[in-house]
């Protein structure tokens, strides 16, 4: 008995148009659950910049939201997801304003009616441009950047996504394997952030010693929030409350804890990313052993590639070609190893798709190897173009000035920082005394010279002798006891 393509499997067709109540609310609620990665993304962006640009990754992220919403709505699901399209490459305009999107079977599963995917499906737009809103870091302009958010959603993200999930897309009717994004999502994502750095270009050298996370309890809270949202991201790309669900959530979780703590181990210090992002095209193809091997595999290549940027000299201050693009290379190329079409019929829809090498399958591995290198090519050069286009119109200037810079984004953009404090001078206890006050003031103990201090030291209240009210320390040490 001959297998059936692809394009069959997803043009099966129930006899009426009902739907099982769990499928429509679990994929609800799995939408829901990715919406919330948008402000996981904005939290983790903000923690990782300084103070004086925080505020402007919240606004960039939730702004490129907005944008992409209307985007989506206006013709982006259209031009990912028309059923009537026929080129391979992108949709025509057919669901113009999501007209004709009601009822009827989704495009990517008979599971769930088609308005309910066309949702799914924006939270997954949305979250690849607030990860793209990276690339801006500590330099771009927000309004420019939100002209080009729309732009590079409609001539970069919806061919993406066509090619891997459309019934017409070549990618998909050649039979390439990408569960929940590797592709537009993560390829997409990372590769143009490292297209837009470029063409941004580096931050000004002084910006660039000393450079450290202004935040890192902002850090934690947007990565839980990730890892959180991304169980419904993985999760629900299958479309129904089925065991092929399950199986994508625990790879996701595998993942991503083989992931971290080989990052950890890698890493002597404090680390604020995790490799669940390898865990995208993979987890509704793989077994969970599988899925420990990827994430063994990406934590350590991921890590590896954070040193990229210095080669290339390219600024791309949050690493997003090292987390996201390189983490979903692997994990698309890993399907050709590890998918097994014992897993991805799971779901009940797609009971006869092979999958790569465990099932004997050869051909799939140089398939999922030319798509990865045509989502990176594309996704590189056609950001490279259009980031250039976009900053020659006058008046969207994507960079800031170097003053600008220095004084930092929120300041000149937005006029309000995320963190409202300035620090005058170091000791806390400064400018309270008066210069001419005898009164002692007491100062913390601490470790001086490797010799633990235990006791009170205070500071006598003298006025200095060049006026400037610079006060001398009087030390008056204990004497220290073990």
């Amino acid at each position: 008995m001959a297998l059936s393509t692809p394009a069959e499997n997803l043009n099966r067709r129930a006899t009426s148009t009902s739907y099982d109540g769990g499928d429509v609310a679990f994929i609800i609620v799995a939408g829901a659950m990715v919406l919330l990665m948008v402000p996981g993304i904005a939290f983790l962006y903000s923690g990782l910049a300084r103070r004086k640009s925080a505020l402007s990754l919240i606004w960039a992220v939730a702004a490129s939201n907005a944008v992409g919403i209307f985007q989506w709505f206006f013709w982006g699901y259209s031009l990912a997801f028309s059923s009537s399209a026929t080129n391979g490459f992108i949709g025509n305009l057919r669901n113009f304003g999501l007209m004709k999107v009601l009822g009827d079977p989704s495009p990517g599963s008979p599971l769930i009616p088609e308005i309910l995917y066309s949702f799914f499906q924006m939270e997954f737009a949305c979250v690849t441009i607030g990860i793209l809103m990276g690339g801006i870091a500590e330099r771009g302009r927000l309004l420019p950047a939100m002209v080009f958010t729309f732009v590079w959603m409609t001539l970069v993200y919806c061919p993406l996504a066509c090619w891997a999930w459309g019934q017409s897309g070549w990618a998909f009717s050649w039979g390439v394997l990408d569960f929940a994004g590797g592709g537009p999502v993560e390829i997409g994502s990372g590769v143009s952030g490292l297209a837009l750095a470029m063409v941004l270009g580096r931050r000004q050298e002084k910006e660039l010693l000393n450079f450290r996370p202004h935040n890192v309890s902002l850090v934690s809270l947007g990565t839980f929030l990730l890892w959180f949202g991304w169980l419904g991201f993985n999760g629900g790309s299958a479309f129904g409350a089925n065991l092929r669900a399950i199986i994508a959530i625990w790879n996701s979780m595998l993942a991503a804890s083989f992931g971290g703590m080989v990052w950890c181990l890698m890493d002597y210090r404090y680390e604020r990313r995790w490799s669940l992002v390898a865990a995208t095209p993979s987890s509704g193809y793989v077994h969970p052993w599988a899925s420990v091997i990827i994430g063994i595999l990406s934590g350590a290549l991921c890590n590896l590639a954070t040193k990229l940027k210095f080669l290339l000299r390219i600024d791309d201050a949050l690493d997003l070609f090292a987390e996201h693009a390189i983490g979903g290379i692997i994990g698309l190329f890993l399907n050709g190893f590890f998918g097994t079409k014992e897993i991805i019929s799971l779901d009940g829809v797609n009971t006869s798709t092979l999958g790569g090498f465990m099932d004997h399958n050869w051909k799939q591995l140089y398939k999922q190897f030319a798509y990865i290198c045509a989502t990176c090519s594309y996704s590189f050069f056609v950001t490279a173009i259009l980031a250039k286009t976009i900053d020659m119109i006058p008046g969207l200037k994507l960079r800031t000035t170097p003053e600008d810079e220095c004084l930092g984004i929120d300041e000149v953009e937005i006029g309000e920082f995320a963190t409202d404090y300035i620090e005058i001078r170091r000791d806390v206890a400064d400018g309270i005394f008066s210069a001419d006050s005898s009164s002692e003031r007491p100062v913390a103990a601490g470790d001086r010279h490797g010799q633990p201090e235990v006791g009170l030291h205070h500071r006598q209240q003298n006025e200095d002798i060049n006026g400037k009210g610079l006060l001398p320390v009087q030390e008056k040490p204990e004497k220290y006891e073990p």
